[in-house]
């Protein structure tokens, strides 16, 4: 299941990341690169800065935390601590998969959903789609600055070339209380149709046995 976020991140939001990515120091991506993406990586991301990146942090998760979108589709157990990248011309992302295990520093965990936040807006650049494989084809993904999309991290994906401007993304991996993507997918709409029927029909039994359902769903595939 691909899910998209629009507007995660206001102007102004966008704004102060701006601020603070423009006074960073930008080093080879492959540095954080596992031994086989590190064959066909090819960009730049910000050098760790503890103060810089707790005040970006501060700004990413206000907005991710508390978004239904978040909280229900992707379920989220522990999120990595984003890495903020960039494409200069020339520049790429071969085929690849996203590292099983995440978390080079304090607790390691299995990396479920794969998250890429847009910084800039789809005209100042050219290329630098996100190329999404999956069982229907490929999935083409350049969205507006402050949109966000997640996918499987399972999923082959690459970011095709930039051949003009600069794409500038935050990337970060999340750890689910559900494992199965297919079982997220179905707690997701079942949720939706849950929260619908709440809201309609209290008190109707037919709501009951929908959030009964989902609920027990929820507790038998869940892992802590």
């Amino acid at each position: 299941m691909m899910l998209t976020i629009p507007n995660l991140l206001n102007s102004a939001q966008l704004d102060k990341i701006h601020e603070l990515l423009a006074a960073a120091e930008f080093v080879d991506g492959r540095l954080t690169a596992g031994f086989a993406a590190a064959k066909v990586k090819h960009n730049q991301e910000m050098r760790q800065d503890a103060k810089r990146m707790r005040l970006l942090i501060r700004i990413l998760m206000a907005s991710l935390g508390q978004h239904e979108i978040f909280r229900f589709g992707v379920l989220p157990h522990r999120v990595a601590d984003p890495i903020f990248a960039r494409y200069l011309p020339g520049m790429h992302y071969g085929d690849h998969v996203d590292d099983p295990i995440m978390g080079s520093s304090g607790p390691r965990f299995r990396s479920d959903v794969s998250m890429t936040l847009f910084l800039n807006s789809p005209e100042r650049y050219d290329g630098g789609e996100l190329v999404i494989r999956t069982a229907f084809g490929e999935r083409k993904v350049k969205l507006p600055a402050g949109d966000a999309v997640f996918y499987p991290s399972s999923s082959l994906h690459q970011v095709a070339e930039v051949s003009r401007g600069e794409r500038l993304v935050a990337l970060t991996w999340i750890q689910s209380y559900v494992r199965d993507a297919a079982q997220r997918e179905l707690l997701y709409e079942l949720n939706q149709a849950r929260e619908a029927l709440l809201k309609e029909s209290p008190e109707a039994e037919y709501t009951a046995l929908v959030d009964r359902g989902y609920t027990n769903l929820l507790r038998m595939w869940s892992e802590l």
